[in-house]
């Protein structure tokens, strides 16, 4: 495998990890990137830009991330927050009066963040067209009755995330969310990272197509069986587990030009691993050219616990913060410090305070993982090793 990029001294670990997944774990093509104290130290490509093809990946390739798009939206809230704009302890229906249907009139916009809000499912499903259209998504999480009473506990917000997130933003500032990233953090930051990826031919011929891939033979640890209540939660139409990722149904091309043109921000991101690594080292103090995001109270925010234990959606132990979800077993990061975000499939991205660290991977080979995947976590074990 012809691995392109730089490593800095000391961080060998991770290029060998890296060259191993290829060799070994089934990915086709991937970047991995990594910032401490500010500094990049990693910045690895190779395989080809799509998963089903032989172009090369080049060092400006991007990709859809699935969730780990979450990570990236949620600093818009919170720096709206930051700014004094939005009161994470309000109702949400105080910014949207609609909101307060069906018995949602105390979820607070904390809950939304820390996937307490009860509403992870629709009644029905939406098709595509529905989801991006800006306008039915909204609706129908509005007029949703929650599925627990708000605030009591957790479950994972797979695709409702999208059009609460949105329109709480849309709310509070009369922008696009998208909109928001763009101009208030990516373009100041340098990040190739886009919540609607916009409709030219330079940003569009970057992105590579992705596809599901079954894991090699050699790659055993990926066949792992998970736990029976997983299986049943994920095989059973009528499980929360399985109406949760089914809001939008069927599923749609994550490959076509308007599903990468939406603005959806729990699972349509599109980026390089480079913008990720970049953008969560700035979320945690100052990146190259000093730039960063987020003052150390709203760092302190986004790491905090909201939410803990046994997750409705996801039949396993989750932890999350305001946005961002926590380490834990489900979802191993770095350290207990570790914020971050998982993508179905395998991207990762996430910082980590305390080692100064940005991390982010990204990958167009889409496995049957959830929250962490093998390829993830060997390029997470191999950089523990090199700190």
């Amino acid at each position: 495998m012809d691995i392109q990029g730089v490593v800095a001294e000391g961080f060998e670990p991770v290029r060998d990890a890296f060259v191993r997944n290829f060799e070994v774990l089934g990915d086709r093509g991937a970047a991995v990137a990594v910032y401490r104290d500010g500094r990049k130290v990693v910045d690895l490509w190779g395989g080809s830009r799509d998963a089903d093809g032989t172009e090369p990946w080049t060092e400006d390739t991007a990709q859809i991330v699935r969730s780990a798009t979450k990570g990236v939206a949620a600093a818009v809230p919170l720096l709206l927050h930051q700014r004094g704009l939005l009161d994470l302890d309000a109702p949400v229906g105080s910014y949207w009066p609609e909101f307060k249907a069906g018995g949602k009139e105390k979820v607070l916009v904390r809950d939304l963040l820390a996937h307490r809000a009860g509403i992870p499912a629709l009644d029905r499903g939406l098709t595509a067209a529905e989801a991006a259209d800006g306008v039915s998504g909204p609706r129908a999480v509005a007029a949703q009755h929650p599925f627990w009473e708000p605030g009591t506990g957790h479950g994972y917000h797979a695709q409702t995330y999208s059009w609460l997130l949105s329109e709480l933003v849309l709310r509070v500032t009369g922008r696009r969310l998208g909109s928001v990233l763009a101009e208030d953090i990516a373009e100041p930051l340098g990040l190739d990272f886009w919540i609607g990826l916009p409709e030219t031919e330079a940003e569009a011929g970057r992105v590579g197509r992705v596809a599901p891939v079954d894991p090699p033979e050699s790659a055993g640890m990926l066949r792992t069986r998970p736990r029976r209540n997983v299986s049943e939660a994920y095989a059973d139409p009528g499980s929360l587990t399985r109406r949760a990722f089914a809001a939008i149904d069927p599923l749609p091309d994550e490959n076509a030009p308007a599903y990468r043109a939406a603005e959806l921000p729990a699972s349509n991101g599109i980026g390089t691993a480079r913008a990720l690594a970049r953008f969560y080292g700035a979320t945690i103090g100052v990146v190259e050219d000093g730039a960063r995001i987020f003052t150390p109270a709203t760092t302190g925010l986004a790491a905090r616990e909201h939410s803990s234990g046994p997750d409705r959606v996801l039949v396993v132990n989750t932890r999350f913060g305001a946005g961002y979800m926590l380490h834990g077993p489900a979802s191993p990061l770095l350290s207990p410090a570790s914020f971050g975000h998982p993508g179905r499939g395998g991207s990762l991205a996430f910082a980590d305070p305390e080692a100064g660290i940005g991390f982010g991977y990204v990958t167009n080979a889409l496995a049957k993982s959830v929250t962490a995947d093998p390829r993830a976590q060997a390029l997470v074990r191999a950089l523990r090793s090199a700190l």
